[in-house]
């Protein structure tokens, strides 16, 4: 068949520009694959002197052949990257038939082209030599992937051409929609520790997440974990039948984190590899050598000849290299020792202009698989955009460099054999390549780095770091590493794993510095990793102003929050963080690499660890001292325990063994390693001595958990009952049981004596739920389990849940432990916290801090006075249990008064062993402390005059204490049931109280002369269910008694703070809203306001309106004289939990259970502002929680909100200026001072937050303060007006 007309016209008419460009040996390689082009002809052709010669035979030859040839052109066109040349013929290529495509080569069509790109898989080599019997064998072992997940290894030695047989067996187009229509995903490993791994699985799930719908988007994951559970998700459920090809593999750690249940196929040198990971398995080997044929093939192909024209030393060439394809190393360093490759490259580096080709030496600094766009290489060469695209197309179109041009804009890389002639080439100028690509940075980004998100921005955020540290630039990297800045950028356009991750990388460098500094970074990082996650993005000087005071990191955000207040923007200083100190007792760094396990001996003297390190060690709890260190496994060491009698150690590991030792001689003792075939995750001994065995569980597909007689050299016995891998197993405290976690969302005790589906718990998710551990409570009556965000406590006998402790969504529960002497459970998560909670109460107890990445265990100690965790940060913390959550940081009740005097902050509350307390604000000292109250205190409220705090009580006690003395005025005893509420009036002879109880007794000098029973409980002869307030004459013992609601009234206000004001507004769950005189005890109104329970109501500065909130979802507004309703305001989706006019009455805000914020006119009742709604957290809230309190400043234009943490907003734009992250949540109410310059609230975990709104004098006196203190020569201040260092409280301007 002969060549289309019209094809014929387009190769006439672009013949020119194809014979400039094209380089034929190259395109002639894939037309011979393709069978247009023969072998002599190919001979003819490459007998022509020059490139251009060549050129114009091969289009002569061209132009007298048919449409197969023209097509096989423009296909090696295209697998050339001669992309723009490819465009000129694509228009006119030849309109083919089904059956002829079909008898074309399916690696020719372009869905299979599509796909493989897509998918990142390499193209063929420049140099190819097919080898169709090893294709077909790997091929023939992927088919049997197409029903079931598996593995296909592809082995043998450097350089035998593994990763292009892999390559080349997936271009097949029946392979891929027979086996594999989720598509054929490439990723290059090679030597890569965790970080570095961690970086590459990112970048997986973000290609793989982008061919999806917007939705699925999610930030990156920030351990390996976290990553391996995010591709087990994508492979699983979006890509069920897709390929995942991993190239290069070296260690087995490495691979585990891919045993995800899909399919793989994978290159390596170790043939055992596999053996680490579960699932069906397959080999092919890939021979060391070629025969004689092939090997003279690939010689001729490199030295531009036919075979049958090489010399007789070709052979003995091919004879001296044992048929291997390294015909000449080109570096002994090399990853690759392709033959001749440094000729090859060298001969097309020469053509190029001298210009060019020291903008090509600059390419040396690149890392491997990473693309780059034009406008980096802009700015590296200072030249236009468009000169810079002119220059790598010259590059692509001679093969010294790839284009993906499915991005836009297009992206440039080079082949791992390229870059490794350059760094070879190039070796004694690597410094300063790399010092020129930070300088050309700095020279161009003077103002600041790039911000835009775009690929160039990425790449300088993501690899400027790595540049300094290769160029030696430690002082650039010092300022650029301890700098707040920094730390704002790259966390927001990457998150803080890729942050955490450079502190770790090159903390070597930093550490030279200043090691101190890059540990508060490092540590600031990892706190508050989880807010930076958030979208919008939380401001960094905010959050980094909560670090403690001798932080390099909060005297940074001390200035840059000076220069903004002056710019009116609003920061705002925790006074009293102090107080919150660093909890934990001792930390260890027991291993280089990640820790796994880590636990007490029996008598809590001694501590062993075990992890990536593959060693056991054992050290002393009090002093980190080491006693033993033991090489232990070929792999890593998962889990390790001590036998009751401390005599013995076992341990367990990925290399399917178990071992037992003699703690004090380091000797093995026993091995088990023939009967677990996976990797064995947990082991632990009974906890007596009475009869001594070992319990393991292993990632076996059935028998999974054993028992094990030290004494016996096989197993005792084998249960079975799951069919997934089985993570934990735990002995009950008398050794009756034994109870096993696993991956099949199901926890059992003793060979499916008790079953219990944890996977029923979370029916709303459509993920899996593995059971990561369990735990049992010291009277083994309950077991606790730990899956996904949550921890699940069960009831052994009846398998009934009887709590469910879930904590934030973006964290997962990894380990739970059960305190064996009081009611604490431990919680380790991933958001590298632990947390204690009381079982009883079900409430987090303390949040422990400090550690860096996920934190794996938590162990009690025997006696519970300590706790343990363990991190992948390599480290090993211990708590004090009691300081942990007795701390005075952490003691508080929510419930509490505020008294503002001046600069005068005094605070009252009850702590958690039921004494009030009454604090100085600023310095946190307690003022007053009473004794321990024998019934709860529920409320207080303090006096100015006289000096006087107030406190209800759950047993109905109203007492009055003089403060500071403590000395008892005044013990009101006329209630029966809680006091919910009490309130000083203005005057401070008058106490107001609310309470739940049933009969109202009114007293005089503290005794009771009447006792009133509502009408309705005695015309109903039952007990009263209505609830009262009582307003006394303290000092007197006089009361007066206001009863009407029947149903609770946990709060009441003044209709005006006026002294002279005798009217009271008091609401209740009932729905009704009442008024009464306070002098007389006359009710003045009472109407039904909404139908649900009202939770909100005040009223207007002016004394016009009051507004109420309601359960019905609504809020009204009420007119104080008439009693009627003005407005009724519509439009939350949740119960409206807070109202607060401004102080003008022109505005009202309300908040929701749902987080809204929405700013209504008292005017018309219109919606003026709903708050701003972006980015929910990571609890499905817009404020972390119900907004509980709204307070507007006194000029109207601010509004404070508390929830999950603290908002300031702009009430004209309804925008958020300010967020305030707490350690806890769930804040209650917020006290405001009068200038709206100071606010105190308290966390449900008892910390108190006394926040000052920052002021630039007071900020100049504390940045010279904090500048005394710890003192650094990166960043220096004036000396000039410079303070003593006393203590900084002391420097705060008085309030004249």
């Amino acid at each position: 068949m002969a060549l289309e007309e019209r094809a014929r016209s387009c190769l006439l008419r672009f013949r020119h520009r194809l014979e400039q460009d094209i380089k034929p040996p190259y395109l002639m390689d894939h037309m011979i694959s393709d069978g247009v082009l023969t072998g002599d002809e190919e001979e003819r052709i490459r007998t022509q002197s020059t490139r251009k010669d060549q050129a114009v035979a091969l289009l002569e030859l061209l132009l007298k052949k048919d449409n197969h040839a023209y097509i096989s052109f423009y296909n090696a066109l295209v697998r050339e990257a001669y992309d723009d040349l490819a465009n000129l013929l694509y228009d006119d290529l030849p309109k083919m038939s089904q059956n002829v495509h079909k008898s074309n080569s399916d690696s020719n069509t372009s869905y299979v082209q599509t796909v493989l790109s897509e998918g990142g898989v390499p193209q063929r080599p420049v140099v190819f030599v097919s080898r169709p019997e090893l294709v077909n064998r790997v091929r023939e072992k992927l088919y049997r992937l197409q029903k079931d997940p598996g593995w296909v290894t592809v082995f043998g030695m450097a350089g035998s051409g593994k990763s292009v047989l892999a390559a080349e067996a997936v271009r097949d187009q029946g392979l891929i929609e027979e086996c594999f229509p989720g598509g054929i995903h490439w990723l290059s490993i090679g030597q890569l520790d965790k970080p570095d791994l961690l970086v590459k699985i990112q970048s997986l799930c973000f290609r793989l997440e982008q061919s999806l719908d917007s939705q699925s988007l999610h930030r990156p994951p920030n351990s390996l974990d976290e990553a391996k559970e995010r591709m087990r998700f994508l492979m699983l459920r979006r890509y069920p039948r897709a390929l995942l090809i991993l190239d290069d593999i070296w260690d087995s750690t490495v691979l585990k984190v891919f045993d995800i249940h899909c399919r793989i196929l994978l290159t390596t040198r170790n043939r055992s590899l596999a053996d680490s990971v579960s699932g069906a398995k397959y080999e092919v080997e890939v021979e060391s050598g070629l025969d004689e044929k092939k090997g003279l093939e690939i010689l001729a192909l490199y030295t531009g000849t036919k075979p049958i024209a090489l010399p007789e030393e070709a052979c003995s060439i091919v004879r001296e290299c044992k048929g291997r394809k390294q015909f000449k190393r080109i570096r002994k360093s090399s990853s690759y020792d392709y033959d001749a490759l440094d000729q090859a490259m060298a001969a097309s580096i020469e053509v190029l202009p001298d210009e060019h080709r020291e903008l090509y030496k600059d390419l040396t600094v690149l890392e491997k698989d990473i693309k780059i766009p034009a406008k980096v290489l802009s700015v590296l060469w200072d030249l236009e955009p468009e000169e810079v695209e002119d220059i790598l197309q010259e590059f692509v179109n001679k093969s010294l460099l790839f284009v993906d041009s499915h991005n836009k804009p297009y992206l440039y890389y080079l082949h791992d054999l390229q870059l490794d002639f350059l760094v070879e080439q190039n070796r004694t100028q690597l410094e300063n390549l790399h010092s020129k690509v930070v300088h050309q940075y700095q020279q161009h980004y003077k103002d600041g780095p790039p911000t835009s998100g775009d690929e160039e921005c990425l790449y300088w955020i993501r690899f400027l770091t790595f540049h300094m540290a290769k160029g030696n630039l430690s002082q650039e990297l010092y300022s650029l590493m301890f700098s707040l800045d920094w730390v704002s950028i790259k966390a927001k356009i990457m998150g803080p794993a890729h942050l955490i991750n450079d502190y770790v990388e090159y903390g070597h460098i930093l550490d030279k510095e200043n090691s101190d500094v890059r540990s508060q970074f490092q540590e600031f990082l990892s706190l508050n990793g989880h807010q930076l996650e958030q979208r919008p993005f939380p401001d960094v000087v905010q959050l980094a102003l909560s670090q403690p005071r001798t932080s390099e990191v909060y005297r940074q955000a001390l200035l840059q929050a000076q220069d903004r207040t002056s710019k009116g923007k609003l920061y705002f200083d925790w006074l009293n963080k102090s107080s919150v100190e660093s909890l934990s007792r001792l930390v260890i760094h027991p291993h280089q690499g990640s820790i796994y396990s880590a636990c007490f001996s029996h008598d809590g003297a001694k501590i062993a660890s075990s992890g990536a390190s593959k060693t056991l060690k054992v050290f002393k709890s009090t002093s980190g001292e080491k006693l033993t260190e033991i090489p232990a496994h070929d792999d890593e060491v998962l889990c390790c325990a001590f036998s009751p009698d401390d005599r013995l150690l076992a341990t367990c590991s990925s290399d399917r063994k178990v071992k037992v030792w003699n703690v004090e001689r380091a000797m093995l003792l026993r091995v088990f390693e023939e009967e677990h075939e996976e990797q064995v995750n947990h082991c632990q001994f009974t906890n007596t001595t009475r009869r001594l065995l070992l319990a393991t569980c292993s990632n076996d597909k059935m028998l999974n958990v054993k028992l094990w007689n030290l004494n016996k050299p096989t197993s005792q016995n084998t249960m079975f009952g799951h069919f997934e891998p089985v993570n934990h197993c735990c002995f009950s405290p008398d050794d009756t049981y034994v109870s096993t976690s696993s991956n099949d969302g199901t926890l059992k005790s003793a060979n499916e004596w008790k079953t219990i589906n944890v996977r029923d718990m979370f029916a709303e998710s459509d993920e899996d739920v593995l059971v990561k551990c369990s735990t049992w409570t010291a009277d083994g009556k309950r077991v606790i389990c730990a899956a996904k965000n949550a921890a699940l406590v069960f009831d052994v006998e009846t398998s009934d849940m009887l709590l469910e402790i879930r904590t934030n969504r973006l964290s997962t529960v990894q380990y739970c432990h059960a305190c064996p002497t009081s009611n604490l459970l431990a919680l380790a998560f991933s958001n590298y916290a632990v947390e204690l909670w009381d079982l009883e109460a079900n409430k987090k107890m303390a949040d422990c801090s400090g550690h860096l990445s996920w934190v794996q265990r938590v162990q009690f100690s025997p006696d519970g006075s300590q706790l343990l965790s363990c991190s992948y940060d390599q480290t090993i913390r211990l708590w004090e249990t009691k300081k942990v959550h007795t701390t005075s940081a952490v003691c508080l009740k929510r419930d509490s008064d505020v008294l503002f005097n001046d600069e005068e902050i005094i605070v009252s509350a009850a702590d958690n062993c039921n004494r009030l307390q009454v604090r100085d604000g600023r310095t946190g000292s307690v003022l007053f402390q009473s004794e321990e109250k024998s019934s709860r205190i529920r409320c207080m409220s303090m006096c100015r005059q006289p000096s006087a705090v107030a406190l209800g009580q759950e047993d109905g006690t109203v007492q009055v204490l003089e403060v500071p003395s403590g000395k008892t005025l005044a013990t009101l005893e006329g209630h029966t049931k809680t006091v919910l509420h009490c309130q000083f009036c203005q005057n401070g002879q008058t106490l107001i109280t609310s309470s739940e109880d049933t009969a109202i007794r009114t007293m005089i000098h503290g005794q009771p002369f009447i006792e009133i029973i509502p009408d309705f409980c005695m015309a109903n002869n039952h007990t009263a269910t209505s609830w009262t307030r009582v307003v006394w004459r303290w000092q007197s013992g006089e009361c007066k008694v206001l009863q009407g609601h029947k149903e609770q009234v946990r709060c009441f206000s003044p209709l005006s703070n006026s002294p002279d004001n005798t009217r009271l507004l008091s609401w209740s769950f009932d729905g009704t809203v009442k008024m009464w005189d306070v002098e007389s005890g006359e009710k003045l109104q009472d109407i039904e306001a909404h139908r649900g329970a009202i939770l909100s109501c005040h009223a207007s500065p002016d004394g016009c309106h009051f507004a109420t909130t309601s359960a019905d979802k609504t809020a009204k507004l009420w007119h104080c004289e008439s009693w009627q309703c003005v407005h009724t305001l519509s439009g939350h989706l949740d119960c409206v939990r807070s109202c607060r006019f401004s102080w003008d009455s022109r505005r009202l805000a309300t908040g929701d259970d749902n987080g809204e914020i929405r700013l209504w006119s008292v005017k018309d009742g219109s919606l003026l502002k709903i708050c701003s709604r972006d980015g929910k957290d990571g609890m499905d809230s817009l404020h972390g929680g119900w907004v509980t309190d709204l307070h507007f400043s006194s000029d109207n234009s601010l509004l404070v909100s508390t929830g999950g943490y603290i908002k300031w907003w702009d009430v004209e734009k309804g925008e958020a200026l300010q967020t305030f992250y707490p350690s806890g949540t769930a804040l209650k109410r917020i006290h405001v001072s009068s200038d709206f310059s100071t606010f105190v609230t308290i966390d449900n975990i008892g910390i108190l937050y006394i926040l000052k709104r920052v002021d630039t004098r007071i900020l100049q006196l504390v940045i010279k303060t904090t500048h005394d203190i710890i003192g650094t020569h990166l960043w220096s201040v004036s000396d000039s007006d410079m303070y003593p260092n006393h203590n900084l409280l002391n420097l705060l301007p008085s309030s004249k």
